[in-house]
């Protein structure tokens, strides 16, 4: 429980608290003659009430890891698991530079069924799968890998080997597959999932022990306190309830409601503590004043938003610790969210425009629009490059606009009513332009003069439903929404896959971080730990190569063509980086030996070699990358070799390797410098023109007379059909297929062709965002919009 802090700053739990569940849990287990029973009985309770006193106040995206770490806690206690499986599983080890040799295995897949194959346990599974492939690309490809049972004489392996291939072959499954695990090994009621009510939680209440509810937007917990309220008689009415709004100099107001409360058993609500961060101090002490000799019916209930990011975290440990804290968040699925939307309105809503047809129908798409944009967050960057807080204010405001624009125009004025929506109420919270074209391109599907004649769908198999009355239009969701997938968002069912590898990804990372802590003291694991680091930072130290040489390289040059002054600031980052990588990896040696006290940043960089993450001092001197340390090395390496040989005599590569660079924005600029500086064209009216050829990089064997051909892009949301040289629908479970070579050049900006093109864009990461590099405009047959939904991109590196 100590360590959910490390996820969250919010979990904080005291030794008190933890004492008073554990009696209650002691009271509450079964009695049995057998001692071995009864000891059993008060295992499983106290277990099972920790886990619910802890859970409920975690958020949802955080109970999986909760649980994970409980269970494999339990399971190491017990010498029920294997504690290399268990390292695999969490760490998911992949054998660098393997081919795959069948077609239903990515190569990462296979370079981690490699390192599985050289374990005892999975000794020949690599020869196995190769040799039976059939019924091996059968459980690789069913729906649920976590249910079916491993192929042939593999099918008798337990249930964390089961877990350790999945990792490896199916890591998009994992989540389900370690609920599966949860389920088996300590009962279905820790994966059930039900939320406690709040009469059971308010039963634990009491004067030193206050409740805090830790808030998510669109949701307000504090109804079920109203409710409980005015059960057992605690109104505004009584005058024994206070409820007080922070901010705005109402401290004064909270610490008079708390004094007479504690007095005279009343009840006190505080909204928002986050807003009042000054005060805090003051409100902890009081609490702790008013927790001893109080009156016994005395309650207090907190609410406050979590902070953005730890460091700005303010709320006091004290407070934290002694509650019983709460998260309450918003239902998600577009089935919930369109309800939710719709909710916000009634009957009399529907009823008071004079144009009622037009007005139902808009406000309809205004709530679908409204459940999508809130709710394509969870696909991560490919869903918004940001994540914006959405709220039903924006939603209440654009039907208020609606009803008077509606009212004083005889005509639908479509284009304004897109304008106000996309740009102002909703768009005033977006701040970068691809997500305010992704926005636009919303709208423009949604809200446009075709959904009067009934021939709009708002996703595949879902049209804009005609002229119903409120409840109507509840069934209709009920009748005919389609299920959950990435289709009602317009994404493709591979984003699913990326967001559900990227959520396990994050699982195992986390626990394996709260796990290395713990073993640290038992089983000599500290020493084994230490040689690792130790022999990690050899072998880095023996492959970083010497700095390049500048002043050496300069006197080769004659001309300093835009390219060769590109190559030199490359070469100048890179020394900056390699500088950096041998002096901190020298001092921690040294501090590993004994030699040097071992510093904070030291530890830091001991414990990223460990868990094969890029340590922070590195990551700040180097590229966007979300690869590990054992990759991100390679690239490395791959990035230095490329440095080099273009530097051996600075003549143009046949293709370059564009995801090479730590700046590739201004390689491109370099491309129109040269064409430019040739054709003396004034440099702000050019534009690079992108030309996908049918080649791989292979089959050139020398530069164009103009412009670049550059390699190593991926297409992320849709696929290049190199025959037909467009745009076209993804293969399933190919998230990001490699594109062919293609030919950069400059031209006028006045030539462009822009007739059938999608303004793709081009990013360093799959993190998107800021690592934005350029815009190409690549070929499409169908409407551009298709693919401005599917979050289509091209990424340098994956």
């Amino acid at each position: 429980m100590n360590d959910l802090s490390k996820i969250h700053p919010m979990y904080q739990f005291s030794l008190k608290a933890f004492s008073i569940v554990f009696q209650k849990a002691v009271e509450r287990a079964a009695p049995n003659e057998s001692l071995r029973e009864r000891v059993a009985n008060l295992i499983d309770s106290i277990t099972f009430s920790v886990y619910q006193y802890t859970a409920r106040g975690l958020f949802e995206c955080d109970k999986l890891t909760y649980l994970a770490q409980l269970t494999f806690q339990i399971l190491l206690m017990n010498r029920e698991v294997n504690a290399a499986e268990l390292d695999f599983l969490l760490r998911s080890p992949v054998q660098t530079g393997t081919t795959s040799p069948v077609e239903f295995l990515s190569h990462q897949a296979w370079g981690a069924v490699k390192v599985l194959s050289s374990m005892e346990e999975f000794c020949n599974l690599d020869r196995d799968i190769e040799g039976s492939a059939k019924s091996w690309k059968k459980f690789v490809e069913s729906e649920c890998p976590e249910k079916e049972k491993l192929p042939q004489e593999w099918k008798n392996k337990t249930a964390l080997q089961h877990l350790c291939v999945m990792r490896a072959m199916r890591p998009d499954r994992m989540t389900y597959a370690m609920q599966n695990f949860v389920e088996e090994k300590l009962g279905s009621k820790y994966v059930v999932g039900r939320a406690l009510d709040f009469a059971t939680s308010f039963e634990e209440s009491g004067p030193a022990t206050p409740m805090f509810f830790i808030l998510s937007p669109g949701v307000d917990p504090l109804k079920d306190v109203e409710s409980q309220g005015k059960k057992l008689g605690y109104t505004f009415n009584n005058r024994n309830f206070h409820n007080v709004s922070l901010g705005q100099g109402q401290e004064v107001v909270a610490e008079a409601a708390l004094d007479i409360a504690a007095k005279k058993g009343h009840w006190v609500i505080l909204q928002n503590i986050h807003l009042v961060a000054k005060w805090l101090r003051t409100l902890e002490k009081k609490l702790e004043e008013h927790s001893k000799n109080s009156h016994p019916e005395f309650r207090v209930f907190m609410s406050a938003e979590p902070a953005p990011s730890p460091e700005g975290h303010i709320i006091p440990q004290g407070i934290l610790e002694n509650s019983i804290k709460i998260t309450s968040e918003p239902p998600t699925g577009m089935h919930a969210n369109l309800h939710k939307a719709l909710d916000n309105f009634t009957q009399d809503t529907l009823e008071m425009c004079s144009r009622e047809t037009e007005f139902k129908s808009i406000l309809f798409a205004l709530c679908y629009f409204h459940a999508v944009v809130a709710e394509r967050r969870k696909f991560g960057p490919q869903g918004w490059n940001r994540s914006y807080p959405f709220n039903t204010g924006d939603l209440t405001i654009s039907v208020n606009v609606l009803y008077n624009f509606l009212e004083a125009n005889a005509k639908v004025p479509y284009d304004d009513l897109r304008y106000l929506f996309g740009e102002i109420m909703y768009g005033g919270h977006i701040t970068d332009d691809w997500d305010r074209r992704l926005c636009r391109t919303y709208l423009g599907e949604f809200i446009r003069p075709e959904m009067l004649e009934g021939e709009l769908s708002l996703a595949p198999g879902f049209p804009l439903p005609g002229n119903m009355d409120y409840n109507g239009y509840h069934q209709y969701i009920d009748a005919e929404l389609p299920p959950e997938s990435p289709y009602l968002y317009g994404l493709h069912p591979n984003a699913e896959i990326g967001f559900l590898t990227q959520t396990s990804e994050k699982l195992f990372r986390t626990v394996l971080e709260l796990q290395a802590r713990d073993s640290q003291a038992g089983d000599g694991a500290g020493a084994t730990r230490e040689d690792k680091v130790k022999a990690l930072l050899e072998e880095i130290l023996e492959r970083v190569t010497d700095e390049f040489n500048i002043p050496e390289l300069m006197a080769k040059v004659e001309e300093r063509t835009p390219y060769i002054v590109v190559a030199f600031q490359e070469c100048g980052r890179m020394n900056i980086l390699t500088r950096e990588i041998q002096r901190s990896l020298r001092e921690l040696e040294l501090g590993l030996k004994g030699e040097l006290t071992m510093t904070s940043h030291m530890e830091n960089l001991q414990n990223a070699l460990y868990f094969d993450m890029v340590p922070e001092s590195w990551a700040r001197r180097a590229y966007p990358s979300t690869a590990g340390l054992a990759a991100w090395l390679l690239d490395l390496f791959n990035r230095i070799k490329e440095l080099e040989a273009w530097t051996s005599d600075f003549t143009m590569p046949s293709t370059v390797w564009l995801a090479g660079f730590f700046n590739p924005q201004s390689f491109l600029t370099a491309v129109m410098q040269s064409t430019a500086r040739r054709n003396e064209w004034p440099l702000d009216q050019m534009a690079l023109q992108c030309d996908v050829t049918k080649k791989n990089r292979e089959e050139f064997r020398s530069p164009p007379r103009e412009g670049v051909y550059v390699h190593g892009l991926f297409m992320e949301g849709a696929r290049w059909d190199t025959q037909a040289g467009i745009i076209t629908e993804a293969k399933l479970k190919d998230l990001t297929p490699s594109m062919p070579v293609m030919f950069i050049k400059a031209i006028p900006a006045d030539k462009q062709d822009c007739r059938s093109v999608y303004c793709c864009p081009v990013y360093k990461t799959s993190q998107r965002g800021p690592t934005y590099v350029w815009t190409f405009n690549l070929k499409t047959k169908e409407n551009p919009s298709k693919w401005v939904l599917a979050g289509v991109a091209l990424l340098l590196q994956i």
